[in-house]
């Protein structure tokens, strides 16, 4: 009988159980081959396949040896050489704290494979992926690290992996940590040879862009630095940095190549420099800084990294400080001209008021009416904006005020309170100011001053005039500052405001020939009546204090922000009350 006419004979019970019965003697039949076939295969596969997969181990190690060892004889590491520049990996070495340097993604690339028996195969060739990802420590930070590799298709985006590159930027949000990148290449579309290989043209994308305007926004420190020719989405992604240095002697920064220009705009016989060197980038605001060569420039990513937080979840870092803070200098009792008309270094001021060896300052080539850096009071870190009165007697024009909009809103994203000293007659007028949108982008600076809402202090030690002064004083509620004997302020400053305010009486003066006369009676009346100590009488300014305590004054306002606010700041952080915003 069937086994199936069995089973209709039982009870529904018993037929289910014979069918299991069935299904478990067939898994457990014995075996076709004989033992000994059965040992011999066996043998056989061990024999293709190591049981510790030490074959897959030595293909890595081979990938990776071939990469870190460069070919003396390949064009583009002899040209990398000949053009004065590091290779990448050495830049690498010289870059982070010796032996920390912790690679992601260290096979991509494009290989040629041999197969040497059944099952097995061995690379023969390996163009490794022309940017070095991965993660190292930075004087004791860790970080995560992109160098573009020049001597691999001139580092263009499509010779290395444009998922490695997303997966990086991703990896700085998801673990909170600072990102740097050398730049030295395209880092964009590439080559028009790529259409040839591939037998399409592709449309671009800028997939990483997303992740780092978050990561900007978010705080976490996006520090780049511009290693020899960076083009097109190289350049953006040094330029879209929190802070960015170019070396002098190798830098250069534009949107297309030489050939690429003489084909569009005819502009002939371009080089690297004259189209976008270090004195195009970093007077035009483009680059933050300039530094001598590759070892300057990663000495100025290392200082400024450890002015920053890892992410603007934390407080930025505070480190012992020597120096006292109850530190006199009786030297900036007349600092200040009595003359108003006369100039003096507003950088002493800086110096002498913060810790010692503190200052770090950016953008010192361009928008050089306004100053702005990093320093420290008492070790804790803070922003510093400065006026220039040297340049342009102070005036704010359209470069220092896009100058002092960023600095706002670094310190902003890293929660580094603001030191103002203030000197400032007003923004910048005549054709050249109209000219180049000063209105445009001193309203932008206002914006800056009136959606950030990091801690603010001021110090006035001389003019405070105009829309410039109001926006730059009066931008947090209540303010915190004190001013210093030299202070002068008002809607508009004697000089040209006393010609406007007395004009019909003036020229009646002139008529009787004592317009000098009565001009010097006016100005002299006026000078008196704007006595810092008569607005104090009214309670225009809250103090005026002796010039050779701000350091004093200073370092107590940040230790209470360090101590109290802080805290408080990074909770609203944490829970969206505040977003900053520097993207």
């Amino acid at each position: 009988m069937a086994k199936d006419d069995d089973n209709s004979a039982l009870p529904n019970g018993k037929a289910q159980a014979t069918e299991r019965l069935h299904q478990v003697s067939s898994h457990i039949a014995p075996p076709t081959d004989t033992p000994q076939e059965t040992k011999s295969k066996s043998k056989a596969r061990a024999s293709r396949l190591p049981a510790d997969h030490s074959d897959v181990l030595g293909q890595i190690a081979t990938l990776r040896a071939i990469a870190a060892k460069p070919d003396p004889n390949h064009r583009g590491y002899v040209r990398q050489k000949q053009a004065g520049k590091l290779w990448v990996r050495e830049r690498i070495e010289q870059l982070l704290d010796r032996n920390t340097f912790q690679e992601i993604g260290s096979v991509s690339g494009t290989v040629q494979w041999k197969k040497t028996a059944p099952m097995c195969e061995t690379p023969v060739s390996f163009v490794p992926s022309n940017n070095v990802q991965g993660a190292g420590m930075l004087r004791g930070r860790k970080i995560l690290l992109t160098a573009d590799d020049f001597s691999i298709r001139s580092g263009h985006a499509d010779g290395a992996s444009a998922g490695k590159t997303v997966y990086v930027e991703k990896l700085a949000i998801a673990l909170r940590l600072p990102v740097v990148k050398l730049v030295d290449g395209s880092s964009g579309g590439g080559s028009v040879t790529t259409i040839r290989k591939e037998g399409w043209s592709y449309l671009p994308h800028v997939a990483p862009f997303k992740h780092v305007v978050q990561q900007l926004n978010m705080g976490i420190p996006n520090l780049g630095a511009v290693v020899g020719p960076a083009i097109g989405l190289g350049a953006a992604r040094v330029v879209s940095c929190h802070f960015s240095v170019m070396a002098a002697d190798i830098g250069a920064l534009f949107n297309a190549g030489p050939k690429v220009v003489e084909g569009a705009t005819f502009e002939e016989d371009l080089d690297f420099q004259d189209l976008g060197g270090p004195k195009v980038h970093c007077m035009n605001g483009t680059i933050d800084n300039l530094a001598a060569n590759e070892a300057e420039c990663y000495e100025q990513l290392r200082v400024v990294l450890s002015y920053l937080p890892n992410s603007g979840s934390e407080a930025p870092p505070v480190v012992p400080s020597s120096d006292p803070e109850d530190r006199e200098d009786v030297g900036l009792r007349s600092v200040i001209p009595r003359r108003q008309a006369r100039m003096y270094n507003p950088r002493a001021i800086i110096i002498s008021v913060i810790d010692k060896d503190s200052w770090f300052e950016i953008g010192a080539l361009w928008g050089r009416t306004a100053i702005g850096g990093l320093a420290r009071l008492g070790g804790r870190p803070v922003g510093v904006i400065s006026l220039n009165c040297e340049v342009n007697g102070g005036a704010l024009d359209a470069a220092g005020s896009q100058k002092l909009t960023r600095l706002l809103k670094l310190c902003d994203v890293m929660n580094m309170p603001v030191l103002q000293f203030l000197d400032v007659p007003g923004y910048a007028i005549g054709t050249v100011a109209e000219r180049t949108a000063t209105m445009r982008w001193g309203v932008e600076l206002a914006k800056a001053y009136y959606t950030t809402t990091v801690p603010i202090f001021n110090v006035i030690t001389r003019r405070v005039f105009g829309v410039a002064g109001g926006v730059m004083l009066s931008s947090r509620d209540p303010v915190m500052q004190v001013a210093w004997p030299s202070g002068q302020w008002g809607s508009l400053p004697l000089d040209g405001g006393i010609e406007v305010g007395h004009r019909h009486e003036l020229r009646e003066a002139e008529k009787l020939g004592k317009k000098e006369e009565r001009y010097q009676e006016l100005e002299e009346e006026y000078l008196r009546l704007m006595n810092p100590v008569r607005t104090a009488n009214s309670f225009g300014v809250e103090e005026i204090i002796d010039p050779k305590d701000t350091r004093q004054v200073c370092c107590a306002w940040a230790s209470h922000v360090y101590e109290v606010l802080m805290r408080e700041r990074i909770a609203d952080r944490a829970a969206g009350r505040i977003q900053p915003s520097f993207a």
